[in-house]
């Protein structure tokens, strides 16, 4: 195990709770172009060229890949420099439009002791910390009680759901978050009010499931929310009234667990939606009984992060209907629960208390050959701690996702 300590610079926190907010005309959905790109001839005449003696396109290459911590102080260089790099829209555009993108971890966490929710985002190539807009709500909720999905086509981020603090009313409110457009924007609403609910997106279709209504009644509702058209559809209600602990996607399927709870007196529930023939079935019991944490999926595996076993990470095997446990050390003991996960390629990000960060490098070690001559891959991870400000140490994460910008 490794341990870097990384200088991050912090920017002003944007809070969500403030009840003097209101939902501004720049948050309902807009269907505009991008702008237009201003590296044109008159302004080159105007204001000269972004780097002299380089063409604006190979300029523009190099200032593209400034990260984003060396902003602030490159716009005071010129008038060219600080129209590229004063809009955060702007420059992801650019970026995009060039073929550049680089990961970044977006964190939804809330203040342990007033309860306000923000978004922090860590630049995964500097480690370096940043934020985004506030999330255009007027309530106090509780953070748990959304569902926050990542929309990797779009590199965008979709917040369903939710409850306010203090009352059994859940919301059903979706809001749009584009890492390009550095903005919010208000979607059409879910069809029902649901907090605590399973989610996942499947070839661009972002699907929700059971959750809690109000007084707290499990739901067995289901619904599809097309990105492309902005608009829900009802899918085939579950086997049963049910709410999540968490939910994959593994094979094109959506699998939702209620987790195993304290003290334990009964075994969790957990069920399979298949959106080809939109059926809902039970999951297996195998896969139910192990499923003791927090999921990832890396290359068609399923992946936990054990709350119960020690935060040993294990393997789902879908052969013989049983959970693993890999090769390693357990998460690092910085890690304190409630943690959130995600995962990119071969890497899982564990984000405990504090927004202590935990990065696992998961490694295919070999096929061995086991009982009945089935091949069986075995796995071993390895963990490297990122330092984060202290700042951050009241600050609890409740859901965590990673997109390129």
């Amino acid at each position: 195990m490794q341990r870097v300590r990384v200088s991050s610079h912090q920017s002003p926190v944007h809070k969500l709770g403030d009840n003097q907010m209101r939902l501004s005309p720049k948050f309902r959905l807009q269907m505009t172009p991008p702008h237009p790109c201003p590296l044109d001839s008159i302004l080159t005449l105007e204001l000269g060229p972004l780097i002299p003696g380089l063409p604006d396109d190979i300029a523009l290459t190099c200032l593209l890949r400034l990260p984003l911590d060396f902003h602030s102080t490159c716009r005071a260089v010129c008038r060219r420099w600080r129209h590229l790099l004063a809009r955060k829209e702007y420059f992801f555009t650019q970026r995009r439009a060039l073929g550049f993108s680089s990961p970044f971890l977006f964190t939804f966490a809330f203040h342990r002791c007033n309860g306000r929710i923000q978004w922090q985002v860590m630049d995964l190539a500097h480690f370096s910390w940043h934020t985004i807009p506030a999330m255009p709500c007027r309530d106090r909720v509780c953070p748990h009680g959304f569902g926050c999905v990542a929309i990797p086509q779009e590199a965008s981020l979709l917040v369903c759901g939710g409850i306010v603090s203090d009352m059994d009313c859940p919301l059903h409110l979706v809001l749009k978050f584009e890492v390009c457009r550095n903005r919010w924007t208000v979607m059409t609403r879910m069809h029902t009010p649901r907090s605590f609910f399973a989610g996942g997106v499947i070839d661009g279709m972002v699907y929700v499931a059971g959750g809690f209504s109000t007084d707290q009644y499990e739901l067995d509702s289901a619904e599809v929310f097309d990105p492309a058209k902005g608009t829900w559809h009802p899918v085939s209600r579950m086997l049963t009234n049910m709410s999540s602990y968490d939910s994959a996607v593994l094979g094109g399927k959506l699998y939702v667990t209620e987790g195993w709870v304290w003290p334990f007196l009964s075994s969790p529930r957990g069920q399979v939606y298949d959106p080809m023939t939109d059926t809902w079935e039970s999951m297996t019991a195998g896969m139910r009984e192990g499923w003791t944490g927090l999921s990832v999926i890396l290359d068609g595996h399923l992946f936990v992060i054990s709350e119960h076993e020690g935060m040993r990470v294990k393997v789902y095997d879908t052969e013989s209907d049983s959970w693993g446990t890999i090769e390693g050390c357990s998460v690092p003991e910085r890690i304190r629960k409630p943690f959130s996960v995600n995962a990119i390629g071969w890497t899982i990000y564990v984000v405990g208390r504090g927004l202590h960060v935990a990065i696992g490098f998961v490694q295919r070690e070999r096929s061995i050959v086991s009982v009945g001559n089935r091949m069986k891959s075995t796995f071993s991870i390895r963990w490297r701690e990122i330092d984060v400000p202290l700042t951050f140490c009241d600050l609890t994460p409740s859901s965590t996702q990673v997109l390129f910008g």
